[in-house]
């Protein structure tokens, strides 16, 4: 799998690095199908070729980044792994934020199915990472008015779905609200709230609509980045068991 992606990579270097030509079809001929299965012999002249790029890939990937004595997971309404990359979020976005905005981040949103597996009990390689969050999204920062942040509890409500969170605790009762707190506080209407997420969910996805009533300010930052920069300065996870999604009654 990992000659694949670099295969496809050299691929695309290859495109850009040349020069743009016009280019016409000269002819086309019919030829023999060729099926791609186990018979198809590989490239010896090319797979010598990729050979140092993909020993280079590979030192990098499993190079120890930090450590965790349980398992990291996605199961759960508040799962261990969901609750570490949702206040990772919240932390990066909050240091950003101080030195670009002069103001302090709130609450941090991030969708579970953007988790993409697990990590397992011990070492944390640099791969894992990449397995975790293959996705080249941005962190973004969106900034509500208190009386336009309903959207966000109803949407909990509504469809009561373990999207991890950090500085939040969103409670319902047999599918409705029964409580939404920010840093431990009730939300004021009239106050200003900074809420870090990802570039896919600050344009709606996962249903997110809410999150078009608020202005959104790009950080720059790769939440993938970001992740890696924090598993390495905590070189022993400890994940916090935290009940931030509490909904009693789920069916």
């Amino acid at each position: 799998m990992q000659n694949k992606f670099l295969l496809i990579g050299i691929a695309l270097f290859s495109l850009t690095a040349c020069k743009t030509t016009s280019l016409q079809v000269a002819s086309v001929q019919t030829q023999k199908n060729i099926s791609i299965n186990q018979d198809l012999k590989a490239d010896e002249d090319f797979a010598q070729f990729i050979e140092p790029y993909t020993e280079k890939l590979n030192r990098e990937m499993n190079q120890k980044i930090s450590y965790t004595q349980v398992d990291l997971t996605k199961e759960g309404n508040n799962s261990n792994l969901g609750n570490l990359l949702a206040d990772y979020t919240f932390d990066g976005a909050n240091i950003w934020a101080k030195a670009n905005l002069n103001k302090s981040i709130d609450a941090a949103l991030i969708n579970i199915g953007g988790i993409r597996t697990t990590i397992g009990k011990g070492d944390i390689l640099l791969k894992n990472v990449f397995e975790v969050m293959p996705f080249e999204n941005e962190v973004i920062i969106v900034k509500f008015k208190g009386s336009d942040l309903q959207g966000l509890f109803d949407y909990y409500a509504k469809n009561q779905k373990n999207n991890p969170v950090s500085h939040l605790y969103i409670e319902t009762n047999d599918g409705t609200l029964s409580k939404s707190l920010i840093n431990g506080n009730s939300i004021n209407p009239n106050q200003d709230y900074y809420i870090a997420t990802s570039d896919y969910l600050a344009l709606g996805g996962d249903n997110m609509k809410f999150f078009a009533m608020g202005e959104s300010i790009p950080t720059g930052i790769k939440l993938r980045d970001l992740f890696i920069e924090y598993f390495k300065k905590n070189q022993q996870i400890n994940p916090k068991e935290e009940v931030r999604l509490n909904f009693i009654g789920k069916k």
